[in-house]
């Protein structure tokens, strides 16, 4: 069965930074990578897109979003998404690799922004009418600049990106007071653990084994997710598992029974229970959506 596909920045074409950055109006984005973008799939390097106009639904992880006029989304590596999108559709993008932007500063760091701080954050911000155009005009100078060959042109175009990022920061935090993850004193020690459950969901379930490797009890590990996202420890990792079932059983690639092994379960009935339970569906429930 064909795998889902993974696009790397190179793929896509650019001018002198084809290495770490691109961008292009979402019309000529469509023309030009057609083939990629209308089925399920993953990105390694960092995404945001502004759509001005037109309709459509972008879905990402697994959850839907309805694209309109003011519609700002970002996308983490990783993260697989696919839309689908009327014809009349307007609006810019730009993508980067995380040197890109960590490279260009000592103390700022693409991971520091909350659209792309952690993935239990939204994804999307929907701009008041008053603000598309001001964003408008920043994407669009993003474009501009990267088709000459002006002096300090890198500069710049690092130097807007930055300034898109504040700004949809400000609007963000104040759209999502309450869902937004808090910067606090346990902002770190929540990084450390996503970190973690990051690279040992398939292999590690138990909460206190991500407490001992951040030094601390299991009850204080969860009392940090709870204060962060309202969530508990067996609850993100769990998440984390089962949004890897979903990627996978997208891909095709692999059996439920071949999943579930892959994700450390070896009774696939078990496995299953938990899936319906957590997911609130079948595992071929959920597939037959994607067929």
């Amino acid at each position: 069965m064909k795998s889902f596909t993974v696009l790397d920045i190179q793929q896509f074409e650019s001018n002198e930074n084809k290495r770490d950055f691109y961008t292009n109006t979402i019309e000529n984005h469509l023309i030009t990578s057609h083939k990629n973008i209308l089925k399920p799939h993953k990105h390694n390097f960092y995404l945001t897109v502004l759509f001005t106009h037109g309709s459509g639904i972008h879905e990402i992880d697994f959850v839907k979003y309805d694209v309109k006029p003011g519609s700002l989304f970002f996308l983490n590596p990783g993260q697989m998404h696919h839309w689908e999108l009327s014809d009349d559709i307007q609006g810019f993008i730009f993508f980067h690799t995380q040197s890109f932007y960590d490279i260009h500063y000592t103390k700022n760091r693409i991971n520091s922004f909350p659209f792309f701080y952690s993935v239990q954050n939204s994804p999307t911000l929907y701009l008041e009418s008053e603000d598309i155009n001001y964003f408008k005009s920043l994407f669009k100078l993003i474009y501009t600049e990267n088709q000459s060959d002006a002096i300090l042109k890198s500069n710049k175009i690092i130097s807007l990106v930055d300034l898109i990022y504040i700004e949809s920061t400000r609007h963000y935090i104040r759209k999502n007071e309450l869902e937004v993850i808090p910067q606090n004193s346990y902002t770190n020690k929540f990084q450390e653990f996503e970190q973690l459950v990051e690279q040992h969901y398939k292999t590690e379930k138990s909460p206190s084994q991500y407490a001992d490797w951040l030094n601390m009890s299991a009850k204080h590990l969860n009392r940090i997710t709870q204060n962060m996202i309202g969530k508990t420890t067996t609850d993100i990792i769990l998440e984390r598992v089962f949004l890897e079932a979903k990627r996978e059983m997208i891909s095709r690639k692999f059996s439920f029974n071949q999943i579930a092994d892959d994700l450390g379960y070896d009774d696939y009935a078990y496995f299953s229970r938990l899936f319906r339970k957590k997911c609130g569906e079948t595992p071929s429930s959920f597939i037959n959506k994607y067929r």
